[in-house]
């Protein structure tokens, strides 16, 4: 039987094949980034190693098949995701021109963590990122995963959480209204849709 448990420095080459393989709007996104280290690099790696309290894993007894991951203090961490997480990822070094190309895209997201502090969701300070592999999706997985991380948000004094999804993505939005989820307004924005609530 699959298990929660916090997230250990071993996990980290599963984790981010996770991330690889939902990583193109819920789907496998080998054919799209080739590169296996890209999306890990700005989706998932930043949260456990800045972050590895609140990063948790579903142990399917073998290896991470599911991950959830955040951080208490969105501006905080865009801050140290600039000054901390960015040089450790000296291979994607930011462009010198307008993308060219969805891995191009990709590493302009990497050198831009500010795009995560958005004014509109600032009742909301943490943010997440949930992932599961599609076997264990639809089993009850992803609301423990989700309920852990809350959990752990109230103790430690977090009053409520945000999240950005792809709008097209829409088993994803059926997901989180289920968890309680309210879209949140921001003005200017469609292709991406911001979710909150409280951690109570």
């Amino acid at each position: 039987m699959p298990e929660i448990r916090p997230y250990r420095v071993d996990d980290r080459p599963a984790v981010g094949d996770i991330c690889v393989r939902t990583a193109d709007n819920g789907g496998d996104s080998r054919s799209r980034f080739p590169d296996l280290e890209l999306m890990p690099s700005i989706f998932a790696f930043p949260y456990v190693e800045l972050e590895p309290e609140l990063a948790f894993v579903l142990d399917d007894g073998e290896r991470a098949v599911g991950y959830i991951l955040g951080c208490a203090d969105t501006p905080a961490f865009a801050r140290r995701f600039r000054a901390e997480w960015l040089p450790r990822v000296p291979q994607y070094g930011p462009l010198t021109g307008p993308a060219r190309t969805p891995a191009e895209e990709m590493i302009g997201l990497l050198h831009d963590p500010e795009r995560l502090v958005i004014p509109e969701v600032a009742d909301y300070p943490a943010h997440l990122h949930i992932d599961l592999l599609p076997a264990y999706q639809g089993a009850g997985y992803g609301r423990a995963l989700m309920n852990r991380f809350l959990t752990t948000l109230a103790d430690r004094g977090v009053p409520a959480v945000h999240l950005t999804m792809l709008t097209s993505n829409t088993p994803a939005r059926a997901f989180y209204d289920r968890l309680g989820f309210h879209h949140i307004p921001v003005p200017g924005v469609d292709v991406v849709t911001y979710l909150g609530r409280s951690t109570s």
